[in-house]
Formats: structure tokens, sequence, C-alpha cells
């Protein structure tokens, strides 16, 4: 590819798309790319209840990415989907090769986000997708009436949690502590969820079953004992969520960037430690990684990348 933009965003969630709509109405030659769908985390996510100036009655994760992809559209965004496999961040001109092809920039917002970390247990990968989910919007419709376990103690867990009661006859929640991490205001409506029930200083340390989970062993991580949790028989399987965290998007830029746990270091203005490089959204060293915070650090980066172009 010949040309060569302002600014290329690498990745299409929140922090993304708000950095394209800021470069774009700066009238920078803008390119998204995109491997998957747009929205990152979010587009699975049910219920959105705390971006500033949603809609109140209800607001799912694919209805407010579908207005922000509209608006960086508006302002002349351009898109691409393909997934990069090297950078040259050093010089000028920044280099992205991708599978479909190379793309150049004088300025790169690397947004591409995290990812579910693993339960980590035996045998887990054999059954995801097979009864282990890391998605309840994905995947809480296939186990209508079923029984579920939720891995997690956290804001996310719970919540998902109490989202996965509107299809499961009874949802647990394995937590390796013996109270929960997430807001008080989200602990409240938990506890106060007849469908919810808790396992208290547990870890999933094992998932079996034939084609379909239906059988996981728990360990206690304060006494050592290990309970078998076998599937109903007349259900012959049950579903087990893992919301423990995340892991950043981050291998491609190992090396290059500065980097603290797989996070990239940025200053309060998004600069990564390379001139014109800056990051942006859950992929941040950051205290929160929220849609309202991932938007904030995107118009910051797109803004900071017009000032470099200015002065370059």
């Amino acid at each position: 590819m010949s040309k060569i933009y302002d600014v290329i965003i690498l990745g299409g969630g929140p922090a993304g798309l708000a950095a394209g709509l800021y470069a774009g109405r700066s009238r920078l030659s803008t390119l998204i790319i995109e491997k998957g769908q747009d929205g990152g985390q979010i587009a699975i996510t049910d219920e959105i209840e705390n971006y500033p100036g949603q809609m109140v009655e209800g607001e799912s994760g694919p209805s407010l990415i579908a207005r922000m992809t509209e608006q960086a559209k508006k302002f002349g965004a351009e898109r691409c989907s393909d997934v990069i496999k090297s950078v040259e961040l050093n010089g000028e001109v920044k280099k992205l090769v991708g599978a479909k092809g190379e793309y150049e920039a004088k300025c790169v917002i690397i947004a591409t986000g995290a990812f579910p970390k693993p339960i980590g247990c035996e045998n887990e990968g054999k059954f995801t997708g097979k009864g282990i989910s890391f998605c309840a919007t994905c995947d809480a419709s296939f186990f209508e009436d079923f029984e579920v376990y939720v891995v997690g103690g956290g804001d996310s867990a719970v919540e998902e949690a109490m989202y996965l009661t509107k299809f499961a006859r009874k949802v647990t929640i394995i937590h390796r502590r013996n109270e929960l991490r997430a807001a008080k205001s989200i602990q409240e409506k938990a506890f106060a969820n007849p469908k919810i029930a808790f396992m208290w200083d547990s870890v999933v340390v094992k998932v079996d079953g034939d084609e379909l989970l239906s059988s996981m062993t728990v360990k206690n991580v304060k006494t050592g004992e290990l309970t078998t949790v076998e599937a109903d028989e007349d259900d012959g399987l049950f579903g087990l969520f893992g919301f423990i965290g995340y892991n950043p998007n981050s291998q491609l830029f190992e090396g290059m960037l500065d980097m603290e746990n797989g996070y990239i270091k940025t200053d309060d203005n998004m600069h990564t430690n390379i001139p014109g490089v800056f990051a942006a959204g859950d992929i941040r060293v950051k205290s929160l990684r929220q849609v309202v915070t991932a938007a904030a650090d995107g118009a910051i980066a797109a803004m900071q990348a017009e000032h470099y172009i200015s002065n370059h």
C-alpha cells in the first residue's frame, strides 16, 4: 500500500473508535485496523449502566459500539479488516505488516485491548466451547434451565453471574477468597438474588466429561479438600464461565515498548517510549479499565497524534 496515513489505529474497541472520531475530526488521514468485530470486549457485554450519556432505559455493548462506529465513519476514518503480524515503529514512518497487506503512517495508536484469562484448570482447552465459556452474553442461552458455575469474584464475574440467572436455573459463584471483590452495590444485588449460590475459598482444578462438560473437581484452597461436582443426571451437562481478569493483547510489541506485566506504559498523554507511537484503552497500565476511560484515552491519543504531526 503506497499511501502513508497520518494515523493508523490498531483496534476497533471504544478506545480505537474514539481515537478515530477525534483524528478524523482533526482532518488527519486515519485508518482503523480491526481483526474481528468492532467493540472488543464491550461487543459481548449485555448491559451497560455506567457510561455517561448512554440510553438510561437500557444500553447494550453492541448498541453503544454501533453508534461509536457510525461517528468515526462520519468524520472520515477509513476501515480495514486485517491481522497485523509484525510492526516497525521506529523512524518517521511506521510500518505495519498484516496478513492482507502492508500499512504505513506517521503515527500509530495502539488500542488492541485485552482478552479473558483462562481458568487454569486441567482439560480446559478440551471443553472450551463445549461447556466452558468466557462470554455470558454469547452463550447464556445455551444453558436455559441448566446449572451454571462462574469463576471469579470481581465486578464482571458477579455482573455476568446475575445476567446468567435470566437463563440458568441456578448459578454458583466459585471464588478463591472468602469474600467478593466486586463493588458493594453489585454484591448486594447478588446476595439478594435467590438463584445465586457461592463456593468460597475454592478453585477449579480439573474439568471432565464425554463430549460436553459434565464433571469438575473443585479444591478448597484452605483445607486442600477436593470436591467433585457432577452434572444433574437429567441435564447431562453444566456450564462453567470464567471471569478472572484479562491478559493484554501486547505480544506484537514486546521488546519495543516499555511494559509492566504485559501492559504498555504511557504518560498521561498516552505517549509510549517511542515518538509517534501512542497507546489507549485496556492495553495501557492504568487503574480503571472501563468504556469511559478507554474513550477518553482514545481522544487524548488522537489529539496528541495531531500535535506530533503538526510539529514534525
